[in-house]
């Protein structure tokens, strides 16, 4: 595959070393900021807005059917959730009593509104990084600890059959059967990136695995039953800069998009390629 960072282009600048972008159901990209910032960005206008603030500093970032975004706070130490037309922050998950969570930074919706969360666990707390489950009624579980190398970010296929994870000291990328009780089932390891600092996943469509690397600077591509490739890298750093995390956009979901955590801005690309349908549940409580 040739390299194609020349079809990418800076669409927004200003934002807060933002990570976690998660498309959002009206077609608005949502990401956080390192102070806590809730950011929506339009990526057709080239414009963002900042809706709340968790006061603390955000990884991860989901978004539900009923207008409110889940945010990993490793500052907080928990999954916060946000309502975006009042701002109103409060805790979603913080683990378990047991297992208290120490740096969530990836998460995503299962289809029947399962909200699953990875911990990268804290250097020379003596844990591994481990999975979370919270139920639609809002009780969390320890849901697996085999992807334990800084678990980071996540996805899920569209048939919610598997979680893929970004194991940043693995360095690579795994995943994990989601059993139809719920349960983990079989992990493996998909493809080592040796040198790479892997950081965050998304699938198109078709299966095909994007990861977006804190290091270098570059956001690979990997096919199952095929090999993994360089999708896009830059060596001058201008537009790729640490491209931690990637999203689609579009009325089709045709538009890469990945935010630099090294800079201050998003990049845009339309490259041929799809993005899978995400979740967006309505709880009723």
């Amino acid at each position: 595959m040739a390299d194609r960072i020349a079809e990418f282009e800076i669409f927004v600048d200003g934002l807060d070393h933002a990570e976690g972008l998660y498309l959002g159901p009206e077609g608005k990209v949502y990401g956080g900021g390192e102070a806590g910032q809730i950011y929506r960005i339009d990526v057709e206008a080239g414009s963002f807005e900042e809706l709340a603030s968790t006061g603390g500093s955000i990884l991860g970032v989901a978004i539900d059917g009923e207008s409110n975004a889940y945010a990993c706070d490793y500052v907080r130490e928990e999954v916060c959730k946000i309502d975006l037309d009042s701002g109103a922050v409060s805790t979603y998950s913080a683990g378990t009593p047991e297992v208290p969570s120490e740096f969530p930074n990836g998460l995503g919706f299962a289809a029947d509104g399962t909200l699953y969360w990875t911990d990268s666990a804290t250097p020379g707390s003596g844990r591994s990084g481990r999975v979370y489950a919270v139920s639609p009624q809002g009780e969390t579980r320890v849901w697996s600890t085999d992807p334990g190398k800084f678990t980071n970010g996540l996805c899920i296929d569209p048939a919610g059959e598997w979680l893929y994870f970004a194991e940043s000291t693995l360095p690579g990328i795994s995943r994990q059967r989601i059993e139809p009780d719920g349960s983990a089932g079989a992990y493996e390891v998909l493809c080592e990136t040796p040198g790479a600092f892997p950081d965050g996943v998304a699938l198109t469509d078709d299966g095909t695995v994007l990861i977006g690397c804190y290091q270098p600077d570059a956001i690979y591509s990997f096919e199952l039953g095929g090999g993994l490739e360089v999708l896009a890298s830059d060596e001058a750093r201008l537009l790729l800069n640490s491209p931690a995390s990637t999203a689609f956009a579009g009325a089709d979901r045709e538009i890469l998009v990945a935010s630099c955590f090294g800079r201050r801005h998003a990049v845009k690309a339309s490259l041929g390629i799809r993005g899978c349908e995400l979740h967006y549940p309505k709880f009723k409580r």
